[in-house]
């Protein structure tokens, strides 16, 4: 029995109200922040809690938020739609309650609020907008310096089939041998740069790091199932038999209208089971913001809330 998301079904909550301010602004999120304030005491102390000591889970589910009116669902993630943004006040009044939500420039030009889509183009990809196979476990931007703490999901349309899996270290722990686990907490392991950050660059390995850190009995974890390498033949066994954990310890959850998913980015790993796309308009649509704990300091990596932090290396003449 794997633990599945703690969950909230949220009482009827009134549809925020229209800020006048572009989506993605300051403004915008403000406007969020004051309408996170005003929802039910539930809501906020249920996130904060999470916020303040996670789930064994490593995710929160919310049910019932308010959506608005949904159009069809665009065929690309940057397709304009004309849809109002109910959806993106909600998605980022919860974020808010986590920490400071932020977009990264290769991701989508750096949207606040990003639509998942599925694409032709990459339906056998290792992409946010596959379909046709299985998303592999990954920690969110595993090799990025500031990696958020959370990823937000918000389902607009769902999709019977496209089931949202789930593993957390607390769940895989037990599963791992006590080699294993020494081998984990060393740096001897490297990844590679999601290709969507590359922008033209050649990828390249980053430097060596621990898959786990911090006190054995509640660790943290960055897995990424496709990107990530061993050093050597041990560090290659120890990321194999955590491959295999993930696979056998890992929870699925098929999101639905009004679900709101919080994942611990630094406590669980998540990946999306393969599902058929009809590219009708009636595909599955979720919303995606990234949630840091505090902005970084150094304005070179940051643009308002864009985190800009290139990657890759010039490729040779």
């Amino acid at each position: 029995m794997h633990a599945a998301p703690l969950e909230l079904r949220c009482p009827p909550l009134p549809a925020p109200p229209a800020p006048d301010a572009t989506l993605g602004s300051e403004a915008f999120v403000r406007s969020a922040a004051a309408y996170a304030a005003t929802l039910p005491e539930a809501v906020p102390e249920t996130v904060g809690a999470f916020r303040t000591r996670s789930h064994a889970s490593g995710a929160l589910l919310l049910r019932g938020l308010p959506l608005g009116a949904v159009p069809a669902t665009p065929s690309q993630p940057t397709e304009a739609t004309p849809k109002d943004t109910v959806s993106e006040r909600t998605l980022l009044a919860i974020a808010t309650l986590l920490g400071e939500p932020v977009g990264y420039r290769p991701e989508l030009g750096g949207r606040l609020v990003q639509n998942l889509v599925p694409t032709r183009a990459n339906q056998d990809r290792q992409t946010s907008t596959s379909s046709s196979v299985p998303l592999l476990f990954h920690t969110e931007t595993a090799f990025h310096p500031y990696r958020p703490a959370y990823l937000v999901l918000l389902c607009l349309r769902g999709d019977p089939a496209a089931d949202t899996t789930l593993a957390s270290i607390h769940e895989v722990w037990p599963h791992l041998s006590l080699r294993t686990r020494e081998v984990l907490f060393e740096a001897r392991f490297r990844t590679a740069i999601d290709e969507s950050f590359l922008n033209g660059y050649d990828n390249e390995l980053g430097a060596p790091i621990a898959v786990l850190c911090g006190d054995r009995a509640n660790p943290t974890m960055v897995f990424d199932e496709d990107l990530m390498v061993g050093t050597d033949a041990d560090a290659s066994a120890a990321l194999a038999e955590l491959g295999a954990a993930t696979g056998a310890c890992h929870a699925r959850l098929n999101l639905r209208a009004g679900d709101l998913l919080v994942i611990d980015n630094a406590r669980a790993v998540h990946g999306r089971s393969p599902y058929t796309p009809r590219f009708d308009g009636t595909d599955r649509w979720l919303q995606r913001t990234f949630v840091i704990d505090r902005l970084p300091a150094s304005a070179v990596d940051l643009d308002g809330r864009v985190i800009t932090t290139p990657f890759g290396r010039p490729r040779a003449a």
